[in-house]
């Protein structure tokens, strides 16, 4: 399987349209560094309590 190329137009775009970087502190980020900044160190978040409820009303316990 061949390996997909880097998507710079996407780290790009982020780096400098969503995060609003300068060009001096995009390109001296480590990739550990981009990729936290991007939500890629995101914590994943349960259910809150009205879905909670709800899935509670659609599969009863016993």
């Amino acid at each position: 399987m061949t390996p997909r190329p880097f998507p710079w137009e996407a780290a790009i775009h982020a780096g400098f349209c969503l995060l609003r970087l300068s060009s001096e502190t995009f390109w001296r980020l480590t990739p550990r560094e981009f990729f936290a900044m991007t939500g890629g160190n995101a914590v994943p978040r349960g259910p809150d309590r009205q879905a909670m409820e709800a899935m509670m009303r659609r599969f009863p316990d016993g």
